[in-house]
């Protein structure tokens, strides 16, 4: 069983999440020669407060 996470900050709507894991397991399904139902996606959104980058948080 496939399970793809995509980790990203907050701010997408549900509809480009909704295309994203539609997208991501079409492409998971004709690549890996799987079927849909076994392909898990896990979306997780971090705010800025919890993600750092060049040694910042991105919310400072």
């Amino acid at each position: 069983m496939p399970m793809i996470r995509l980790e990203m900050l907050p701010g997408r709507t549900a509809e480009q999440k909704r295309d994203f894991a539609r997208e991501v397991t079409r492409v998971a399904v004709e690549t890996l020669k799987c079927k849909p139902e076994s392909v898990d996606v896990v979306i997780t959104e971090i705010p800025k407060s919890h993600w750092a980058k060049g040694g910042e948080l991105m919310g400072d």
